[in-house]
């Protein structure tokens, strides 16, 4: 028993002990004078660090014929000894009447280019163009999801704060940790993706995020709330995770809200809200049934920002039991000892909800459509 607690230890980690809210320095803090920083292709390098981290790269489709999707590369590491890569598809069944088409795959023979902008494998090329403005992914690593998808960026993207990225660790000049976000939150998508049954149209809008969690994902965030939201108008999207009790339950929101060649506000003081849940009678985990996002702070001319998103969930998308992989022994344990039950709550409301955008004394209200979820863990 000792050795699979260690063994488990090594991988997923065991519960930290406390050190406190005082041992992570929030991007939040960035942003107090400087809210958020318009990225350029130099922001946009994969970073493959050489210690425990994940590294993902994440497009989300939302096609004009209904349609939606999401794609994905991981880029792991495990204490600097063992990398993973894996590439991730879905297109989920939206009106429920048929089982999601998902997919995920070990990459052979990873490598990034010279500059670490573009990632390729064995049938697989994930590439930004030489204005750094659009991303191609071409996959054939499964013969049930062959994908052909190009995201053209229509807004300027952004992180929040100066570099956009939270630190963890007692010793603020030398962090143990980190977490990082950055966004396009609106693009134009081209492209399809072809199963054995058929070819999916993702002609439509789309959003990028490429994430870096420097440390083991369970000890840096302990639930999660991301919003997607477009709009023919806006696009908006929020980035929240709430630290483990080891730095001290500190809530981290990132998000902001844009138009077509501009952002209209990026910053850290947006809230997401559970406004009604239900315990989930099979994980015990409290599942949302309706929410409220709100993005609260100011245009780049000081004028105020506030907008809100709100409403019933309706039926989730798909509930993510994050180790089903795992032998039911091992997962067990993993519950006991580092007490991680990680789910995924996905969500895409059928009926329509509406964005309420006041920019100054100017307010808007536009119907969109939301791919939302929500993460617990421990």
């Amino acid at each position: 028993m000792n050795w699979l607690k260690q063994t488990l230890a090594n991988v997923a980690g065991t519960q930290e002990p406390i050190y406190g809210p005082e041992a992570i320095q929030s991007v939040a803090q960035q942003a107090q004078t400087t809210p958020y920083t318009e990225l350029t292709k130099e922001d946009l390098r994969w970073r493959a660090y050489q210690y425990t981290n994940v590294e993902t790269q994440t497009f989300y489709v939302m096609a004009d014929n209904g349609a939606l999707a999401m794609v994905q590369v991981i880029y792991s590491n495990v204490a600097g000894i063992h990398t993973t890569c894996q590439f991730n598809s879905k297109i989920f069944a939206t009106n429920g009447d048929a089982p999601h088409i998902w997919h995920s795959d070990t990459l052979q023979n990873p490598m990034f280019d010279e500059s670490m902008y573009s990632f390729g494998a064995d049938n697989i090329a994930l590439t930004l163009n030489e204005e750094g403005s659009a991303y191609t992914l071409k996959s054939a690593v499964n013969e049930d999801s062959l994908v052909n998808l190009t995201f053209t960026r229509l807004a300027p993207g952004f992180v929040v704060g100066k570099d956009g990225t939270s630190y963890f660790g007692t010793d603020p000049q030398n962090p143990w940790g980190s977490m990082r976000h950055a966004f396009w939150p609106r693009c134009s998508v081209e492209g399809t993706i072809i199963t054995k049954e058929k070819s999916y149209d993702f002609k439509g809008r789309g959003f990028f995020v490429h994430a870096l969690q420097g440390m083991k994902p369970h000890h840096a965030a302990a639930r999660w709330n991301f919003v997607n939201f477009q709009t023919p108008t806006y696009s908006a999207v929020m980035m929240e995770y709430t630290t483990p009790p080891s730095y001290g339950s500190t809530v981290v929101n990132v998000g902001g809200i844009v138009k077509d060649g501009e952002i209209v506000y990026a910053g850290a003081t947006n809230s997401a809200t559970h406004t009604e849940s239900a315990q989930d009678s099979e994980n015990d985990w409290p599942e949302p049934k309706s929410i409220k996002f709100v993005w609260d702070g100011k245009t780049k001319d000081a004028q105020d920002v506030h907008a809100e998103l709100e409403g019933s969930l309706g039926k989730r998308l798909d509930r993510v039991d994050v180790m089903a992989e795992v032998p039911g022994f091992v997962k067990a344990i993993a519950g006991s000892v580092a007490g991680t039950r990680p789910y995924i709550y996905q969500y895409c409301p059928q009926e329509k909800l509406s964005l309420k955008v006041k920019v100054g004394d100017t307010e808007t209200v536009e119907e969109g459509v939301m791919f939302s979820e929500a993460t617990f863990i421990s």
